[in-house]
C-alpha cells in the first residue's frame, strides 16, 4: 500500500513514511485508520475510510507522533497537526 494521503470527512491525513520511527503512538489512538507495516512504518489500514472516524481523534493521532511524520489538514488546507 503506497498511498500517503487520505481524506476522512473534513480532515485529510498525510503520512511522511520516511520520517516514521515506528513508535505506534498514532496507531494506539486511531487503529481503524493507521497501522504499522512489516517494516514498522506507519500506513493506512486497508479498511481506512470505510467507517466514520472522529476528526478530533485523527488530529490527536497526528499530534501524538514524536517525529511529526503525520499531518492533518482541514477542508481549507489549514494545517491542524502537528
Amino acid at each position: 500500500m503506497s498511498e500517503t494521503a487520505k481524506k476522512f470527512g473534513s480532515v485529510e491525513v498525510e503520512i511522511e513514511r520516511e520520517l516514521c520511527i515506528g513508535s505506534a503512538a498514532c496507531v494506539k489512538i486511531a487503529p481503524e485508520v493507521l497501522e504499522l507495516d512489516d517494516e514498522q512504518v506507519v500506513r493506512f489500514t486497508e479498511t481506512a475510510g470505510e467507517s466514520e472516524v472522529d476528526p478530533e481523534r485523527l488530529v490527536e493521532a497526528c499530534s501524538a507522533c514524536p517525529v511529526e511524520a503525520l499531518y492533518a489538514y482541514d477542508e481549507d488546507g489549514q494545517q491542524l497537526a502537528p
